[in-house]
């Protein structure tokens, strides 16, 4: 199973698209997949057509003990595809667990039982480094940062490294940054080619290959509450996502092959000595 964050602290990136939008892909190409939404503005739950306000369905209600994970976990209209849904209840968790025992673990705590019956894990983080992100971030093994290929895409990403860094070294020593998503990208323009380069610069081989290109159709599919694979499956935003996702899954095969190198390279180190 790998659990993934999306996350990045500079709202308007692209962060919830490219989590419900991977999600959907990877649940099309066979793999089990659970969305977790852990934005109080639940934007990535109205994207896939999820709406609880009002049905005490949320993950507030997990958190605050009240429902089981089973109660709130929410099939989509893609076959694969369960969401764990938010709404604006979510907003007060912060305040409300700020006395709590754990509080930086307590997602986890009550999904623990559940995660490793999916293929994926996807996380939709708030736009801010506080309780709920720091949660999501002791669930997971993987960062994504979606970063947008505009004139302040690096901006605060210093300061999300940093909270990474913290992050690793008291609560999660797991925690790899595996994978940064330039998004919103327009090929006419100097200046996204040139904040593209920038980013790879920067990140280097972490920067996927795959770069999402600006698309009417990507910001037309929430509104419906689909998925841009089943509203516009011969858009540009389909073939960016879904060649994106390759690229993800691509990711497994890739690290196996260079444990086994590594692997080989012990023996043989070992058989010399």
């Amino acid at each position: 199973m790998r659990s993934i964050a999306f996350i990045n602290q500079k709202g308007g990136v692209g962060k919830t698209t490219s989590t419900a939008n991977v999600g959907a892909c990877l649940a099309t190409l066979g793999k089990k997949v659970l969305l977790i939404d852990l934005d109080p503005q639940a934007n990535m739950s109205m994207h896939l057509g999820i709406n609880v306000n009002g049905k005490d369905l949320s993950i507030y209600q997990l958190i605050c003990g009240k429902k089981k994970v089973t109660e709130i976990l929410t099939k989509t209209a893609i076959s694969g595809l369960d969401m764990i849904p938010s709404d604006i209840d979510l907003a007060s968790a912060e305040i409300e667990l700020v006395n709590t025992v754990g509080r930086e673990t307590i997602v986890k705590f009550y999904l623990d039982e559940l995660l490793d019956k999916y293929d994926y894990v996807l996380i939709d983080c708030p736009p801010s480094l506080g309780l709920l992100t720091l949660n999501a971030l002791t669930i997971v093994n993987e960062i994504f940062i979606p970063v947008q290929t505009e004139f302040f895409a690096l901006q605060g990403v210093s300061k999300l490294l940093q909270t990474f860094d913290v992050i690793k070294k008291r609560l999660n020593s797991s925690l790899e940054i595996t994978g940064i998503i330039p998004c919103m990208y327009d090929s006419r323009t100097k200046l996204g080619t040139a904040v593209l380069d920038k980013i790879k610069e920067y990140f280097e081989d972490k920067v996927f290959a795959t770069t999402i290109r600006k698309n009417v159709k990507l910001s037309e599919a929430p509104s419906h509450g689909m998925p841009i694979i089943t509203y516009a499956p011969d858009s540009n935003g389909t073939q960016d996502y879904m060649a994106l996702t390759k690229e993800i899954i691509a990711q497994e095969k890739n690290t196996i092959k260079g444990v086994k190198v590594k692997q080989k390279a012990e023996i043989r180190e070992h058989a010399f000595n």
